[in-house]
């Protein structure tokens, strides 16, 4: 027996029912094997035919799933060596060890309503969008890196791009439904500097500035699809995160 087939003998997975969201079921499944330690850093995961077979789904359901691990930092695929575990908790962990559980409830809460409202927003202003608006959006990514490199963790600057896309729609109604949570919209202005783990803090900013940077080529493109998608997984990806760190700190 291989490896590979030994280990898939040991995992403690279970088989996705159709009604589930598939891959993201996957993907908090293997991140669990992770963590345990029942699949260790260092290890290579089953092939995508035996993962298909343990969980029931089909390739494409498998490789998003590992997608999504991959984004999380969790395993690296390579040609000609198969996906490996590179660490057994994600880098983008929530990086306050100190939040009130209503902060990262209220966090959840009106990430879902961003998730909905800001992802059309995002469609209407890649239709919509002036050169004004673009040179705006251009101008407020640049500074979201400048406050990067004065090691702050950019609240303001991420609050005003997100803004500036919603003033691209041209609908002053969506404008004004996003000012009326101000800057706590943005779930890192709930959090102190004191409860922050700053090398963490750092790699989740990085991905921050990279999903910013795909929103904003979608919108330079006109590409309304694009920027509805980049802008659903960018805030999709940190409903995950606080929704991981909700769970790992419920006593209920």
């Amino acid at each position: 027996m291989s490896n590979i087939d030994s280990l898939t003998s040991t995992l403690q997975v279970q088989r996705v029912g159709k009604g589930d969201s598939l891959a993201t079921t996957v993907a908090k499944q293997l991140e669990t094997e992770i963590s345990s330690g029942r699949i260790k850093v260092g290890d290579k995961l089953p092939t995508e035919s035996a993962l298909c077979g343990l969980f029931g789904v089909s390739r494409t359901v498998i490789r998003e799933a590992i997608t999504q691990l991959k984004s999380l930092g969790l395993v690296e695929t390579r040609r000609g060596v198969g996906t490996t575990v590179m660490r057994s908790m994600s880098s983008e962990s929530v990086f306050a060890y100190n939040v009130d559980p209503t902060a990262i409830k209220d966090i959840l809460h009106i990430l879902e309503i961003r998730m909905s409202v800001e992802s059309a927003a995002c469609a209407l202003a890649a239709q919509r969008r002036s050169e004004a608006d673009l040179v705006r959006m251009e101008q407020l990514f640049t500074e979201f890196d400048a406050a990067l490199l004065r090691g702050e963790l950019a609240r303001k600057e991420d609050y005003e791009f997100h803004l500036a896309i919603c003033q691209a729609t041209h609908n002053p109604f969506i404008k004004q439904f996003y000012e009326q949570f101000n800057k706590n919209v943005i779930p890192r202005a709930n959090l102190v500097n004191s409860d922050i783990d700053h090398v963490a803090s750092d790699e989740y900013l990085k991905r921050v500035r990279e999903e910013h940077k795909a929103i904003l080529n979608s919108i330079q493109a006109k590409d309304a699809e694009a920027a509805r998608d980049a802008m659903h997984q960018h805030l999709n990806r940190a409903y995950r995160r606080y929704e991981r760190y909700n769970e790992s700190n419920s006593f209920d």
